[in-house]
């Protein structure tokens, strides 16, 4: 089946929940047995059937097998958040004693778990230029046991060559971790592209309105139980009224991601050509360093790009941030609404500096009409 029919299909049995069209909100904590001997020889290993409510409901199963289908992966876990199944995730495969390649470009709470939980538990982080590709082989030490990538980069937008890296990494017996919230399992299956390990905040475009908090966690056959084990360890649970209104969002990803693509490529177009605007940083742009990567391995685009804009200082792009009447000031995306920031991501990069010749706005492009949205920009943009 082609996408779209998949997401009408998939986390749905009505035939086991009294024909009902959506699985049901299942509220638990306690699972009873029949007798004492199945409750004593339950298989602790087995996270997909009713043992307890904090390993899953029936709810929860649903999200979890269509995230995980949509994606190409053997199963997925769903969490409180996204940063939750960053840090499960980094948790489950690394130790003392062991070193991380992560890419420099990444979510800045990815950085601060790196900085402060991993080196004080004695796990070394080296950060790696986004744009290294095969050349990441000269980073790997003998203790390397993650390789960690995120495509396009937090904030700065580069694209990964995840595949040449997977190759180096496969190549030392190394997983790949990749966060994949803006290629979303909608636009980039990850693990056909050699990632063993897939992160999401659903919080964005999965649950995709903007009243969720959720992380997802896919992975291959091979990574699934380490996984799974420590999201356990950690005692991470998620509601099961969240995962029900995250799965009625993930219904509607494929026609929300489509018009937010081409809504985005419509305003990312029309700065591009703005004379105030040094330039834009998105993949799905001709003009962008990343683009035949995206091309190559992507099949649409998240809504959500970088501008660069020409020399102005922090108080003029105050002035012009202030003065939008449609764009929220908020950190999420992924939502139907447009939403602007304006980061500093050149005070913490430290592979390789980032010097853009000008102040950046991080845009999220919602499911406004586009000519509203320009129009907007442009009366803002006027104040500089």
């Amino acid at each position: 089946m082609k996408k779209d029919t998949l997401l009408t299909q998939i986390g749905r049995n009505p035939a086991k929940t009294e024909g009902t069209v959506n699985t049901p909100v299942y509220r638990t904590s306690t699972v009873v047995f029949p007798n004492l001997e199945e409750f004593e020889t339950r298989d602790h290993n087995d996270y997909k059937i009713m043992r307890y409510g904090i390993y899953g409901t029936p709810t929860t199963f649903a999200l979890e097998s269509a995230v995980a289908t949509m994606e190409g992966g053997y199963a997925a876990v769903a969490l409180p958040s996204g940063l939750a199944a960053i840090t499960a995730a980094l948790s489950a495969l690394l130790k003392h004693g062991d070193h991380l390649l992560m890419t420099d470009s990444t979510y800045g709470p990815t950085r601060n778990f790196c900085e402060t939980q991993l080196r004080a538990n004695g796990i070394a982080v080296d950060y790696y230029d986004p744009c290294i590709g095969s050349q990441i082989a000269s980073l790997i030490r003998p203790n390397t046991k993650v390789v960690y990538c995120e495509a396009p980069g937090s904030l700065t937008f580069e694209m990964q060559d995840i595949p040449a890296i997977a190759a180096v990494a496969h190549s030392h017996g190394i997983p790949v971790l990749a966060d994949n919230t803006w290629g979303t399992p909608y636009f980039f299956q990850s693990l056909a592209h050699g990632v063993d390990i897939s992160i999401h905040a659903a919080t964005k475009y999965i649950a995709g309105h903007s009243d969720v908090m959720m992380g997802m966690i896919v992975t291959n056959e091979r990574y699934w139980l380490p996984i799974r084990k420590a999201v356990a360890d950690f005692g991470f649970c998620v509601s099961p009224d969240d995962c029900y209104l995250a799965l009625r969002g993930f219904r509607t990803i494929g026609v929300r991601m489509k018009q937010q693509m081409a809504n985005a490529l419509c305003v990312a177009q029309w700065l591009e050509h703005h004379p105030k605007v040094l330039r834009v940083l998105y993949p799905a742009l001709a003009s962008d360093p990343g683009h035949a990567i995206w091309q190559r391995d992507f099949e649409g685009a998240a809504s959500l790009f970088g501008v660069i804009l020409q020399p102005y200082s922090r108080a003029q792009v105050t002035t012009l941030v202030n003065a939008l009447a449609l764009f929220g000031i908020g950190s999420s995306w992924g939502g139907y609404e447009s939403l602007i920031t304006a980061p500093n991501p050149e005070t913490i990069r430290t592979a390789k500096p980032w010097q853009p010749g000008g102040p950046i706005l991080r845009l999220h492009i919602g499911l406004e009409d586009p000519s509203d949205l320009i129009a907007d920009l442009e009366q803002a943009l006027s104040t500089l």
